[in-house]
């Protein structure tokens, strides 16, 4: 048996790392079980009254012809929450089958907090729950070479492995552990860089999706998501990884390789940072889903000259390659099966801008000397929703058109205009390193182009100002 720890019960990697792991098994490949872990508090009655057991349904296109595949999930051992059963979540640690630990806490969820106690779990970061769990395992299994496991972190982060290890050995620093604990995560214990692909809708909204899904399943499943065909997960080849991650497509296709950078770099430039890019121009313009904007002339023409102007030319020097892999991605958001809403996209959206969007805004800037208009376009649209943030019986929503959309954000951010909507606020915003890791308003002519677009989509111009994007 292979054990998996997966911190995240969500839709993605439901349908991503669970999907990889039960066509190994259902191949012949290995024996693997997969624990989920609660990383927040919450019930996991829902994966509890179904045994673990659900339903994937993969639906897109492929060679060109529309395919809908279901795929019954059993590689789910358990579902643990460690707020309210802490000894079930670390007797986990003395499993000498567990081999790989895997997360998935978005951008912002692998992060160092100094005031992260090790005797106070409800509060800690990711990266010190993880901490604290190596630590159990290290001292119930004595810290032997064979009780070493591989990080696999699906965050959408440069060198996601590599931040996740300095934080955990920033906290045994703090936390004062053992030199041998030290020792044992730095010799036994490998910190793979990943790269993962796949879009997930997760649970149908629609109606009529419902229903359908309803009659193909031929079962109620409170836990089926949908995804696209497409999947890649791109992991980087240390120690013996390659005992545990089979090479190859196996529903989700599988590489091994050293270079982790040149599929994270494409991934997350073309695909991610169009969908930040997009997110919020799309629902100015009125839209609730990706297809919804690709199927609109003038928001895929803003989508595909962000794209060809101002994120393609700084991918790699191996242009034919970005380029076809741009059009697969154009061809992927333009799947008439998925219900791939924007809502999904938006939650913690300054985090997803900096990580993929900025580089390609800083490259354009140092090559042409000036901004990027459909980067600052798609900019503009984020800071005027994140300027409109208001809340209500508890929670946090942004007036857009004529919806209320929910907005999730860490508190800091979510409440950073509560109390002055000003353009002065704005600039710093835009100036505050602490957000961006840099000052935004240094770029010349950023802030004014930003302030000023701002408030034409106060005006209700914001499908004006996408037509205007879409061309050079």
């Amino acid at each position: 048996m292979i054990k998996i720890l997966q911190y995240g019960e969500g839709n993605f990697l439901r349908a991503f790392a669970e999907d990889y792991f039960d066509s190994l098994n259902a191949e012949g490949l290995g024996e693997y079980s997969v624990v989920m872990i609660k990383p927040r508090p919450g019930s996991v009655k829902r994966f509890t009254d179904q045994k673990c057991i659900y339903n994937i349904v993969l639906r897109g296109m492929e060679n060109g012809h529309p395919c809908e595949r279901v795929r019954n999930i059993r590689c789910v051992e358990d579902a643990v929450s460690p707020f309210s059963d802490p000894d079930k979540y670390y007797s986990y640690a003395e499993d000498r089958e567990l081999k790989i630990i895997i997360s998935n806490t978005t951008e912002a969820g692998i992060c160092f907090d100094p005031n992260d106690r090790f005797d106070v779990f409800e509060t800690m970061t990711y990266p010190a729950k993880l901490t604290r769990f190596l630590y159990e395992r290290f001292v119930r299994l004595g810290g032997s070479e064979e009780s070493g496991v591989y990080m696999l972190p699906a965050e959408l982060i440069e060198n996601n492995a590599d931040v996740l290890k300095d934080c955990v050995d920033k906290y045994a620093s703090i936390w004062e552990l053992p030199d041998v604990f030290v020792k044992w995560n730095k010799t036994f214990n490998f910190y793979c860089n990943t790269l993962v692909d796949r879009i997930v809708s997760g649970y149908p909204q629609k109606d009529e999706d419902i229903r359908h899904i309803e009659i193909i399943l031929g079962e109620d499943d409170k836990l089926v998501t949908i995804a696209e065909p497409f999947g890649l997960w791109a992991v980087e080849n240390k120690g013996g990884i390659d005992k545990y991650i089979k090479s190859g497509k196996h529903s989700v296709e599988a590489v091994l390789t050293s270079d982790i950078d040149f599929y994270k770099r494409r991934k997350v430039r073309i695909l991610n940072g169009s969908h930040t890019n997009m997110v919020f121009a799309g629902l100015w313009a009125g839209h609730d889903t990706v297809y919804d904007c690709m199927a609109d002339e003038t928001v895929r023409g803003f989508v595909s000259a962000a794209l060809n102007y101002e994120i393609l030319p700084f991918v790699s020097e191996d242009a034919e390659a970005s380029r076809g892999f741009a059009d697969a991605v154009l061809e992927r958001f333009m799947n008439p099966y998925l219900d791939h809403k924007l809502t999904s996209i938006a939650p913690n959206s300054i985090s997803k801008w900096r990580a993929r969007v900025l580089p390609s805004f800083s490259d354009h800037c140092a090559r042409h000397g000036s901004i990027p208009k459909r980067l600052t376009a798609g900019f503009s649209f984020l800071a005027e929703t994140y300027r409109g943030i208001y809340e209500k019986d508890g929670e946090y929503f942004a007036s857009i058109g004529e919806k209320n959309i929910r907005m999730s954000d860490s508190p800091e951010l979510i409440s950073y205009f509560s109390k002055d909507r000003s353009d002065s606020r704005l600039f710093e915003f835009m100036s505050d390193s602490r957000i961006w890791g840099c000052d935004l308003s240094a770029f010349p002519g950023f802030f004014d182009a930003v302030k000023d677009t701002a408030a034409r989509i106060r005006k209700g111009e914001a499908r004006r100002i996408l037509e205007e994007a879409s061309h050079e």
